[in-house]
C-alpha cells in the first residue's frame, strides 16, 4: 500500500512541476483532433492526418514542446 501512495505522490509532484507542459499537451491534443476532423485527409495516404489517434498524439507532443520553449528553467 505504501508503494502505491508513494507512486501517487511522485505522480502528483511530477504533474505539478510540469503543469504548463501538461496544459500545452492537452490544448495541442484538442487542436490536433480538430485538425483531423475539419481538414483531415480524404485519400487516407497522409501520414499524420489520416488517423485521429496519430493526429491527436502529434498535436499533444507539439503543444507540450511549444509551451516548454517558454518555460523558465532557473532554479
Amino acid at each position: 500500500m505504501k508503494k502505491i501512495q508513494a507512486r501517487r505522490t511522485n505522480m502528483k509532484t511530477l504533474l505539478l512541476k510540469n503543469k504548463i507542459e501538461v496544459i500545452g499537451g492537452g490544448v495541442g491534443a484538442v487542436l490536433g483532433l480538430a485538425y483531423w476532423y475539419f481538414v483531415g485527409c480524404s485519400s487516407g495516404t497522409c501520414a499524420i492526418t489520416s488517423n485521429p489517434y496519430i493526429s491527436t498524439a502529434y498535436g499533444a507532443i507539439t503543444g507540450a514542446l511549444m509551451v516548454g520553449i517558454f518555460k523558465d528553467n532557473k532554479k
